[in-house]
């Protein structure tokens, strides 16, 4: 099945914060954000995380 589930893309944005997803997750997670605003916020929110840490790292 080519579809993910809200569950199955939170955490592939999880694991994709940590290493690189294959290319045919990566389409199947971009698919699923592009339907699902909820899933969207939650990329947004992984995403600002992600460059608050790397800010706070350059600080250091």
């Amino acid at each position: 099945m080519f579809r993910i589930t809200c569950l199955q893309a939170s955490r592939l944005l999880s694991q994709q914060m940590e290493h690189s997803l294959p290319w045919r997750m990566r389409l199947r997670l971009r698919l699923h954000l592009f339907a699902c605003d909820a899933c969207m916020r939650v990329a947004r929110q992984f995403e600002a995380m992600r460059l608050a840490l790397q800010s706070w790292r350059e600080r250091d």
